[in-house]
C-alpha cells in the first residue's frame, strides 16, 4: 500500500462534506484509523454529519498540533506509527489535514508551502492517505494555485483523484523557496564571525539576555542556533537583532549549504541522524527561514522577544 498526498478545494459547506463524509464512512468501513484535522467549525460541521459515528474518528483542531510546521509533521508521523499497524492488510491510515493559512504573513506562508511540498517526501513508504482541504471562499489565488503544485492530486468526492500537471518534484519547490531572498539585517544588528560552535552558544545567549529575553529563553535560542550552525559547519557569520516581537539570528555560511530538504522534519530515532539537530532546532523556534544564492548559505531563526505577552503570562504560573 502506497501513500496519498490530495488536495480538495472547496467553496462551500456542502462540497467540504461532499469531500470528508465519504472519505471518512469509507475508512470506518474497512477498520481504517480516520483522523480530522481542520477548522473548528469544519469540525462541528463534519461532526454534526457524522452523528454517533463520530466516535470512532480522531480529531483536533488545525492549531492544536502546532504553530510551526514540523510540530503537524511530527504529530502525523507519530499518528501513523500508533495507529497505523491497526490499520488492515493493505488499508490506509486516513487523514484530513487543513493547517491554517489566513492571517499569516508572507514569509510564515513560504514556510507552511514548503511542508506542504515535503509532506510528499514525509509520506513516502507509509500507508497513509491524506486529503488537505483548501477553502476558496477565503485564501486567494495565489495559494490554490500552489496547493496544485504541492499536491500530486485532486479529490473532489474522498475516493477518487484527478491528477494535476502542476505538479512540482519537492526538491524543486524546495529549491525556489529556498531561492526567495530574506530580510537584510537592520544597521543595529550586533554581528560577530565564530570559528567553534562554543563560541557561537556564547555569543547568542549573551545578546539575546541583553535583548531582554530570560537566561532560559536565551540558553534555547542558543541552542537551535548552535543545531543550525553545526549542519553548516562554521566557520559562520552571526546577526543577532529584534523586530517587531521577535528576536531574529542569522547564521550565514560561504558556500555549502542545507541540500537535504528533508533535514529537520523528520523525527530523531533511536539512531543518530544527520538531520536530528535541525529537527530540534525547529521545535525551538517560531520559524526558520532558509536561503541559497551564489554567496552560500543564510538561515534565520525568529524566537518571541521579551515583548510577547504569552511568554510574559507563562511567568505567573
Amino acid at each position: 500500500m502506497t501513500s496519498i498526498h490530495q488536495a480538495a478545494l472547496y467553496d462551500s459547506d456542502e462540497r467540504f462534506l461532499a469531500v470528508a463524509l465519504p472519505f471518512v464512512y469509507d475508512g470506518l468501513a474497512k477498520g481504517e484509523p480516520v483522523l480530522v484535522s481542520t477548522t473548528p467549525a469544519n469540525l462541528e460541521l463534519l461532526g454534526d454529519a457524522l452523528g454517533r459515528d463520530g466516535r470512532r474518528v480522531d480529531y483536533a483542531e488545525a492549531a492544536f498540533l502546532g504553530r510551526r510546521p514540523v510540530q503537524r509533521t511530527t504529530a502525523f508521523h507519530r499518528y501513523w506509527r500508533r495507529r497505523g499497524p491497526e490499520a488492515p492488510y493493505g488499508g490506509h491510515v486516513r487523514v484530513i489535514s487543513e493547517p491554517v493559512w489566513t492571517g499569516r504573513a508572507p514569509g510564515d506562508v513560504r514556510v507552511w508551502q514548503r511542508m506542504e511540498s515535503i509532506q510528499n517526501l514525509l509520506l513516502e513508504g507509509t500507508n497513509v492517505w491524506m486529503i488537505c482541504p483548501y477553502d476558496t471562499r477565503v485564501l486567494d489565488a495565489g495559494l490554490i494555485a500552489t496547493a496544485r503544485r504541492t499536491h500530486p492530486s485532486l479529490s473532489e468526492d474522498g475516493r477518487t483523484s484527478v491528477f494535476c500537471p502542476e505538479y512540482t518534484d519537492p526538491a524543486d519547490f524546495v529549491r525556489e523557496c529556498d531561492a526567495v531572498p530574506l530580510p537584510s539585517p537592520p544597521e543595529e544588528a550586533v554581528t560577530r564571525y565564530v570559528e567553534t560552535l562554543p563560541t557561537l552558544r556564547s555569543f547568542v545567549s549573551d545578546q539575546a539576555t541583553f535583548f531582554g529575553l530570560s537566561r532560559d529563553r536565551s540558553t534555547l535560542l542558543a541552542v537551535a542556533v548552535n543545531e543550525v550552525a553545526g549542519h553548516l559547519d562554521p566557520p559562520v557569520t552571526v546577526h543577532l537583532w529584534e523586530r517587531f516581537g521577535a528576536i531574529v539570528c542569522q547564521v550565514h555560511r560561504a558556500g555549502g549549504g542545507l541540500t537535504d530538504p528533508l533535514a529537520g522534519f523528520v523525527p530523531p530515532s533511536p539512531t543518530a541522524g544527520p538531520g536530528d539537530g535541525l529537527w530540534i532546532a525547529r521545535q525551538l523556534c517560531d520559524r526558520l527561514d532558509i536561503h541559497h544564492d551564489a554567496d552560500g548559505c543564510t538561515v534565520q531563526v525568529h524566537v518571541p522577544s521579551s515583548r510577547a505577552e504569552e511568554l510574559r503570562q507563562s511567568r505567573k504560573y
